[in-house]
């Protein structure tokens, strides 16, 4: 996790989820940083304090021998009718005995290094991971989160939806993967794995981590088994949960959720200030037994 000289407030969280997901701009976000600036610090070491470091979070690293991985290119509707995703899998056995596969969708900022580790300890765990670059149309993720949110921002969501929909049933045929398939998804990547649950009929099982939930008349259309996960401090995203749950419930749609005590928007992300461990590790665990369940 980010070395910092200070811990971040939760009041410096809080601004810093309004910037990161497009509420104020980085003027503003800068401004308000600034009545934290105390004793000697300033406000650009405040604010790389808040910022992913993906320098040191890398859990799998990318010549770990159990697994193998490559860009590689899929057809998709949208954009320029291909779409990139890092492809993941266990470097052993998979070609005679495919595994289930689970797409991985990014937060509002494309295909970061934190996301690829992700797609890594799937492959670890012994599944077929692709994780898309929603940004690939626009030149790809430019290896700065700031950018990659002005980026993603001018592409039509429910063209990214469908190019992730697109990595489902490109999956479903590899040759690798059984063609049992599911979705994990974080924060914008949440709430499309909600959709993907509404609008993919084929899809197995789908994990939002703190992502928004479908509209209740798309409720009755989900057919995925949901595992949903929640931060407690997470204000924002939690204001829907009530209107999903009584929208799940009124449909019988299978579902579990997990409300992770003092946990922020982000908590599983370990690049950031954000992270909490204890939660991180076992929304994970959960996650991997909820795919043995429902893929293998």
């Amino acid at each position: 996790m980010t070395d910092t000289t200070t811990k971040p407030s939760q009041e410096m969280l809080d601004l810093y989820d309004r910037y990161a997901h497009g509420f104020i701009d980085r003027r503003t976000f800068m401004n308000r940083l600034g009545r934290f600036a105390v004793g000697g610090i300033t406000v650009a070491a405040l604010a790389n304090s808040l910022l992913p470091d993906y320098a040191r979070a890398e859990q799998v690293a990318k010549d770990d021998l159990r697994i193998m991985g490559e860009d590689i290119l899929y057809p998709s509707p949208s954009g320029a009718g291909e779409m990139m995703g890092y492809l993941v899998r266990p470097a052993l056995a998979c070609d005679v005995n495919p595994r289930p596969g689970v797409v991985v969708i990014h937060e509002n900022r494309g295909l970061n290094p934190y996301i690829r580790d992700v797609a890594r300890r799937l492959a670890v765990a012994g599944y077929v991971a692709l994780a898309p670059d929603a940004l690939y149309p626009l030149g790809g993720y430019p290896g700065s989160d700031d950018e990659g949110r002005t980026m993603q921002r001018q592409r039509d969501r429910n063209e990214m939806v469908e190019d992730f929909k697109a990595a489902v049933a490109f999956l479903e045929k590899h040759p690798n993967c059984t063609g049992n398939v599911g979705c994990v998804g974080f924060c914008f990547g949440g709430s499309v794995s909600n959709r993907l649950a509404a609008e993919v009929p084929s899809l197995k099982a789908s994990v939002p981590f703190y992502g928004g939930g479908v509209p209740a008349e798309a409720v009755p259309n989900i057919n995925a088994p949901l595992l949903i996960h929640l931060g407690e401090l997470d204000k924002r995203v939690n204001a829907g949960w009530p209107a999903y749950k009584e929208a799940l419930d009124a449909n019988k749609k299978a579902y579990t959720m997990h409300m992770y005590e003092g946990a922020n928007h982000g908590f599983h992300n370990d690049t950031t200030p954000r992270y909490d461990a204890e939660a991180a590790e076992l929304a994970w665990a959960r996650t991997l037994a909820f795919f043995a369940k429902h893929l293998q």
